[in-house]
């Protein structure tokens, strides 16, 4: 199985994405919340690339990129853009949805209130079960394998974590790329051979 292959700041990472999650109030774990659990790392390749390319220092900038994305219903700041050139105004749709629907309509996990006896019960089941991972997570891991491999390393550190967030396109990949840290630079700063 792959995750036997994983190092114990790799084990950390998957263990504090829950932890996000969690934190968020999220039903499910998504590569925003690895992303989020990598900054929280204290040490490692993935904790010297971020202090290194200033990522760390702007932490409440990327969550808020994030929350942006979210808010518009996980459309990447290029999909808005590419919308934006056929004169769709997504930031104007998202308005809209919000004044009839409430903030954060359309944000992961949105839905309707439920009334105050069944979502003490949601909630209550929400503790006894886990969180799942959502198909772009479970591809990230995935790819941590592949990135590993490509290295010709036998185990999937942090390090490859944060390599395949920046590799997956995406939101968060795409987050990482307006802050610096980009696929190109993370692997220069973690490894500086390029390999």
């Amino acid at each position: 199985m792959m995750f036997e292959r994983f190092t114990e700041s790799a084990r950390r990472t998957v263990t504090g994405a829950v932890a996000q999650a969690e934190r968020l109030d999220h039903p499910e774990i998504t590569e925003e919340h690895l992303l989020l659990a990598l900054l929280d790392q204290a040490e490692g390749r993935a904790y010297f690339a971020f202090t290194a390319l200033g990522v760390r220092d702007r932490r409440a900038e990327v969550e808020s990129a994030l929350a942006d994305a979210r808010r518009r219903g996980g459309l990447s700041k290029s999909e808005t853009d590419a919308l934006a050139d056929l004169g769709i105004d997504v930031d104007a749709i998202v308005r809209r949805v919000e004044e009839a629907h409430g903030p954060g309509a359309l944000g992961a996990g949105a839905a309707e209130p439920e009334p105050a006896g069944r979502a003490r019960g949601r909630r209550r089941r929400a503790l006894l079960d886990h969180r799942p991972f959502t198909a772009g997570a479970k591809k990230t891991l995935e790819q941590s394998l592949k990135v590993a491999l490509g290295r010709g390393d036998k185990y999937i550190g942090e390090e490859h974590l944060l390599l395949a967030l920046a590799v997956r396109p995406g939101v968060v990949s795409e987050v990482l790329t307006d802050f610096g840290a980009g696929y190109g630079e993370v692997e220069r700063v973690m490894f500086g051979d390029g390999k």
